[in-house]
């Protein structure tokens, strides 16, 4: 059972991350980084064209991340109730899998995210007209 804990608190890193941080970029985005090597926030190279494009793309996404954070946290945990009692190795793989999921969870924002940016701005990163 102790095991069992572990996997479940481990599997609910990621959606509990997504809900954090998803809140965090919609409400205050991060500060455009001046470097290339600064590893905060939502970063393309079509969000990072200039600060307006910066700020509605980590607004965007953060909203995402929240929204698709809170069902991946809820669905692990109505998955991982399935597996108590069993063998550590059967936990492990179920917790495995879980994570593989919830990883393409974490991921799938991007897609509309760029979608949206593109609708919004041209190339160069200036507001369409409407």
């Amino acid at each position: 059972m102790k095991f069992w804990i572990f996997m479940l608190v481990m599997n609910l890193l990621i959606p509990l991350t997504m809900i954090i941080f998803g809140y965090i970029y919609n409400k205050k985005p991060p500060q455009k980084p001046k470097s290339k090597f600064a590893y905060s926030g939502y970063r393309t190279s079509m969000s990072m064209k200039n600060e307006e494009t910066w700020e509605y793309a980590n607004r965007f996404f953060g909203k995402l991340w929240f929204r698709f954070g809170i069902p991946v946290g809820v669905i692990s945990i109505i998955a991982f109730i399935f597996f108590i009692g069993k063998d550590k190795d059967t936990v492990g793989f179920a917790g495995m899998i879980i994570c593989y999921v919830q990883l393409v969870a974490m991921l799938l924002p991007v897609i509309p995210t760029e979608i949206s940016l593109r609708r919004r701005f041209d190339k160069y990163g200036n507001r369409k007209d409407k």
